[in-house]
This record gives structure tokens, C-alpha cells and sequence, in this order.
């Protein structure tokens, strides 16, 4: 491609990342409001839970799809059926209809966010990639940044419906930008798709998200169990279609190469390892260092923060001179070495200090954040590209899906486990807790502190497991020109 074409292209796929990365962020804002006009404050939930469930359960299908029929139609279907579906949900009358709108919102945004990463691979060297992969990553940190803000600006001024809305103008925009920038990238051919292997991994993953979700529900813990039970099983049938299938949804024999299989396990320390902590850092600073809710939230955007800085940085750097291999190691042991701090920081100091703490476990993760992905295109077979991408994205959706629901019950149950009888865990708000007495204050912060440390010293050990894989990365240099369209290495898993 000419250099203002490229440049064109990756504006246009920054601006639809954008759009895709802001719609997760900006709704949680506007979610009890939404809930209290339609009258359904119990099905809130699933407003988040059925768009990240469509969004995981379609990537590899779309992954395999971008392979077969070539990504530019793929990302201009998936962009139409994302603009139609905002639409429907602010026309929404009732909950079912904006969960219904919620879930062709999260496929679409599948495809998004799959196509935009499986295009620069198509039209990039693999030098450029990590610079280009990076600029187009930096659109989930920002939207966690600006999002919830956003969010709670156009719910206030202009009401819930324009949460969605505001997505028009712009997606239309990119819609036009995309069809004269995205270049037409042919299909490596329709082959036999694997229905068998989408059945039975739609059930799993439905079984899996259903079963972390109801988990801190003691009225639904059996159904929770059953939901497991039915994900392990169908998750079982899965593997062993696919190491039998023609044509896998997930092509198994490609993690015989070191390289896609240190980088797949990368990215889903990324998930398990900060991703699922991010949502509860507020909370435990409200309670364990008694600040305001507006206070507690500099933590967090202090990680996103150097998340986005370290993620542009690398990306520029490895274009420049194609070593990657040191970003990863030293990436992962610094946000190693961040959470085992925060693992034994005592409560009480000024917020300055965890805030530097975690803007450290931020700059640690964006330092191979976008980089596993290019690193892992560049390993696989040009045909394979689509899927890879898919699985590189869908093992920390999962990893961070999963891990949020298991610290999530781990706080629950070990605050309420922790608690004096005179307090109810039920009724334990940041507010209450700030206008009790010092001792009470106190006592919370102790426990808020016990219980976050081990979940902080579990998360080091995570990624200080990525340590390992990073050093499993072959020391090779991204290569500065296009790849030909190749079998797959083979390489032993050894150092």
C-alpha cells in the first residue's frame, strides 16, 4: 500500500476500535438508569454478560470466516450490523429488546476488533506490525479512561438512549472512510467449516460464562455448578474434534511453534493477570484507604495510563529495530514485581504510592500488550492468520472473564468470612464505612488488606509464570518484509 493510504486505513480502523472499545465502557455509567426506566433491575446484568458472551463465542468463528472469504468484507458487515444494532438500543422498550440488541452489538464488535488486527497483518510487514497493532490497541486503555465519563455526561444531559446513539455519526463516518481505505484482501478459499467444533464450543462457552456469573449467587450455586459441569464437558469434545477435524475452528497443530504458543500463553497472563483485577482496585481503596469514590478511581487510570505509554512505546521501538523478545521478559517480570509489592504494601499510605505501584504493573503489561499479537501473526501461515488472531484475543477474554468471577467471589467471601457479627457484609458500603467510627474504619481497612494481599501475591505469580514463556519466545527479529504464505514451523518447547 502507499504510505497515505496506510495511513488513511489505520485511521480508519483507530476510529472503529474506538467505537467498539468505548461501547464496552461507556454503558456501565448509564446501566441503573437504564435498568430503573425499563423496569428490570434484575436482568441489568446481563446487558454486559450477553454482549461479552456473543463477542467470545463468535471470535473464532469469525476468525475462520476473515481466512476463507478475505477480512474486508467481514469488517464492513460486522461495522453495518454494529451501527443497526446501536440503533436498536436506544429504540430498546423494554430490557429483553435491549439485551437482544446488546448481543448483535457484541458479535459485531467481534469482527471489529478481529478484522482491524487481521488487516494490518495483511497489509504490513512484520516489522511494521507492532507499531501499527499499537497505535489501534491504544483504543481499549483510552476508552477505559474516557468512557465511564463520557458515558455518565450524555446519560445526565441527554438521557440513555444516546449511550448508543452517539455511535451513528461517527460509525458512518468510519464506514465511509473504511470503504475507500480498506484495501480488497482475498480469501484463502471456502473450505469445509467445522460445525462440530462451533457447537460444542458455543455450549462451552456459554456454560462457562453462565457458571461465573451466577457463581456469588447462593440461590443459583447448583445451577453454577451444573453450568461448569456441562462447560468442562463440552469443552472436552471440543479439543478432540478439533485435533481430528479437517479444517479446525482453532488450529491446534500451529502451537507446535514455540513462538504462537509462548505468545498465546502471554496473552492470557495479560487477562488473568491485570485485566481481572482493574474492576475491584476502586473498591478496595474506597475500603482499605477510606477514600472517596472520585479518589479510588486515580488508581486505575494511573495503570491504563502506563498501559497506553509503554504499549505505544514498544510498538515503535520493535518497529524499529524487529527485537521483541526483551519487551516481553521485561514486561512481565516488572508487573510481576508490581503486584508482589502491592501484595505486601500495608494499607494506609498515601495514594500516591499504589498509584505509582500500579502505573508500574501498567507499563509492565502495555509493554507486550499489543506486541504478542504481532509476534504471533508473524509465526503463523498467511491462511491461518484470521484464526490465530482470533485465539491470541479469545484466550484473555476467557482469562479475564474467569478470573474476575473467581477474585470476585474470593473478596465477597472472604470480607463477609472476616467481618464482626456486628457488621453485615450485605449492607457494607463505602458510605457506611466512612461515617463509622476510627476503630470501625479500621478494622475494615485490616480486613479489605488481608484479603486483597493474597489475591495481589497470586496475580504476581501469574505473571511471573509469562516470565517463563517469555523466555520460551525464540530470540529472532521481526522481519522487514512480506512474508510468503508458509507451512508452519515446528519447534520443540524448550529454552
Amino acid at each position: 500500500m502507499s504510505p497515505w493510504r496506510l495511513r488513511l486505513l489505520i485511521v480508519a480502523l483507530l476510529t472503529v476500535a474506538t467505537l467498539g472499545a468505548l461501547d464496552h465502557t461507556i454503558v456501565s455509567t448509564s446501566l441503573a438508569t437504564v435498568a430503573g426506566e425499563l423496569g428490570a433491575l434484575a436482568q441489568m446484568g446481563w446487558v454486559v454478560v450477553g454482549y461479552t458472551l456473543a463477542s467470545t463465542v463468535l471470535l473464532p468463528i469469525i476468525g475462520k470466516l476473515g481466512d476463507a472469504v478475505g477480512p474486508r468484507g467481514v469488517f464492513l458487515v460486522s461495522l453495518v450490523l454494529f451501527l443497526v444494532a446501536s440503533l436498536a438500543c436506544g429504540f430498546a422498550q423494554d430490557m429483553p429488546q435491549l439485551i437482544g440488541a446488546r448481543v448483535v452489538q457484541g458479535m459485531s464488535s467481534a469482527g471489529l476488533q478481529l478484522m482491524s488486527q487481521t488487516i494490518v497483518a495483511r497489509v504490513t510487514t512484520p516489522r511494521e506490525r507492532p507499531r501499527y497493532l499499537a497505535i489501534i490497541g491504544a483504543a481499549f486503555p483510552v476508552a477505559i479512561l474516557i468512557g465511564p465519563v463520557v458515558g455518565g455526561l450524555i446519560t445526565d444531559h441527554w438521557g440513555w438512549p444516546w449511550v448508543f446513539w452517539i455511535n451513528i455519526p461517527f460509525g458512518v463516518g468510519a464506514l465511509l472512510l473504511a470503504l475507500v481505505a480498506v484495501p480488497k484482501l482475498a480469501g484463502f478459499g471456502r473450505r469445509r467449516f467445522d460445525i462440530a467444533g462451533s457447537v460444542s464450543f458455543a455450549i462451552a462457552m456459554v456454560g462457562l460464562v453462565l457458571a461465573v456469573t451466577w457463581i456469588g449467587d447462593p440461590a443459583r450455586a447448583a445451577a453454577s455448578v451444573v453450568s461448569f459441569v456441562v462447560a468442562g464437558m463440552a469443552f472436552a469434545a471440543f479439543f478432540l474434534i478439533e485435533m481430528r477435524a479437517t479444517e479446525p475452528l482453532v488450529p491446534l497443530r500451529l502451537f507446535a511453534d514455540r513462538t504462537i504458543a509462548a505468545g498465546t500463553a502471554l496473552s492470557a497472563i495479560i487477562g488473568i493477570g491485570l485485566f481481572s483485577i482493574t474492576a475491584y482496585l476502586p473498591t478496595y481503596f474506597q475500603m482499605a484507604y477510606r477514600t472517596t469514590a472520585t479518589v479510588s478511581g486515580l488508581v486505575p487510570i494511573a495503570t491504563v495510563f502506563g498501559m497506553l505509554v509503554s504499549n505505544l512505546a514498544t510498538g515503535w521501538l520493535v518497529g524499529r529495530t524487529g527485537h521483541y523478545r526483551v519487551y516481553c521478559i521485561a514486561g512481565t517480570a516488572l508487573s510481576a514485581a508490581g503486584l508482589f509489592v502491592m501484595a505486601v504494601l500495608p494499607v494506609g499510605l498515601p495514594l500516591w504510592v499504589p498509584m505509582i505501584v500500579m502505573a508500574v504493573v501498567g507499563v509492565g503489561t502495555g509493554a507486550f500488550m499489543s506486541l504478542v499479537i504481532a509476534v504471533v501473526q508473524s509465526a503463523a501461515p498467511h491462511r491461518d492468520i484470521g484464526s490465530m488472531t482470533a485465539t491470541v484475543n479469545l484466550v484473555r477474554q476467557v482469562g479475564s472473564t474467569v478470573a474476575t468471577a473467581i477474585i470476585g467471589g474470593v473478596i465477597g467471601f472472604g470480607v463477609a468470612g472476616l467481618l464482626p457479627a456486628a457488621l453485615d457484609a450485605a449492607t457494607l458500603t463505602p458510605q457506611f464505612v466512612h461515617q463509622a467510627s476510627e476503630s470501625v474504619q479500621a478494622q475494615v481497612a485490616e480486613i479489605y488488606g488481608g484479603v486483597f494481599s493474597p489475591v495481589f501475591a497470586a496475580l504476581a505469580a501469574t505473571y511471573a509464570a509469562g516470565i517463563v514463556a517469555a523466555v520460551l519466545l525464540p530470540a529472532r527479529r521481526l522481519a522487514d518484509e512480506s512474508e510468503p504464505a508458509a507451512a508452519p514451523r515446528s519447534e520443540p518447547l524448550t529454552a
